[in-house]
């Protein structure tokens, strides 16, 4: 039997998000509408077969998102998201919150505060298959020199998202 979800669309100033969420009001998935199909394929790989029907996300996740874009960077945290995953796959999403707006880290340097100081690729590897954009903020890893690598909404959205948060770039 599939899992039934919401999914809304919320335009925001780098494109229009797509909102998965469940009845609950979790935030599932966030996505870009130009990667609707990657958005697709994480869901059916962590939840095997999903059922989108076209319905308005929760007000208040509406209103966290729409507050964060216009500059309050804090609404984030108040954003209810639930994600299924490999057990590694949840300890790196549920620490990506703890890296504050504003500030970077590389991708070692995380794997270092994880514990897991050998697993950088499969870190990286994790944080490429986050299936909520922003919320979960993978954006703020970087290489090792600080360039900005990967970002599975294009790299000018992570560099958009990252000045907006206040980093220099």
């Amino acid at each position: 039997m599939p899992e039934n979800f919401n999914l809304d669309r919320l335009p925001t100033p780098i494109g229009t998000a797509l909102l998965v969420t469940d009845a609950d009001g979790h935030l599932r998935a966030l996505d870009w509408e130009d990667h609707e199909g990657r958005m697709m394929q994480l869901l059916r790989l962590h939840y095997g077969a999903v059922d989108l029907k076209n319905a308005k996300a929760p007000r208040d996740l509406r209103t966290a998102l729409t507050g964060y874009f216009k500059g309050d960077l804090d609404r984030l945290a108040s954003i209810r998201w639930r994600v299924a995953g490999t057990p590694f796959q949840q300890k790196v999403w549920h620490a990506l919150p703890g890296i504050p707006a504003g500030t970077t880290l590389s991708y070692g340097t995380f794997a270092l505060e994880l514990g897991v100081p050998r697993a950088v690729r499969a870190l990286g590897h994790a944080n490429g298959s986050n299936p909520i954009s922003v919320v979960l903020p993978c954006h703020r890893l970087i290489g090792a020199n600080g360039s900005l690598v990967k970002y599975g909404g294009g790299l000018e959205r992570k560099r958009w998202l990252l000045k907006h948060e206040g980093v220099a770039i």
